[in-house]
């Protein structure tokens, strides 16, 4: 589903296992588990937990000090993905994992339309 190598997965699921997150169940039938309240965890700890990854795929990772251009763009978007970026890990902090699980459970009950698709 997530179309990513095992190995990324087996490394996020033991970033969410060393949190206290998950524990996984060895034989048949077994797997990953989640093992804490889901009221008390948020995205914000999840993301923590997975090694706070990187949030936008724009910015300014190679920095060349020569290019006038590039200095002048990059201190231009500096601000602008700091405050974004603070305004989006605020908001993982405000979502638990209780009121996704809440959001799924209804978009699964929700019937779909004559188009195949789910409208609120």
């Amino acid at each position: 589903m997530l179309g990513t190598n095992p190995v990324v997965i087996r490394r996020t699921m033991a970033g969410l296992r060393d949190a206290g997150y998950v524990r996984s169940e060895k034989g048949h039938g077994g797997g990953w588990v989640i093992a804490a309240d889901l009221e008390t965890v948020s995205l914000l700890d999840i993301f923590r937990a997975v090694g706070t990854p990187r949030l936008f795929a724009i910015g300014n990772e190679h920095p060349n000090p020569e290019c006038a251009v590039e200095r002048a763009v990059n201190d231009a978007l500096s601000d602008a993905l700091r405050e974004a970026e603070a305004l989006l890990v605020a908001r993982l902090g405000s979502v638990s994992l209780a009121e996704l699980a809440r959001n799924f459970s209804a978009r699964c009950a929700a019937p779909l339309s004559s188009d195949g698709f789910q409208h609120e």
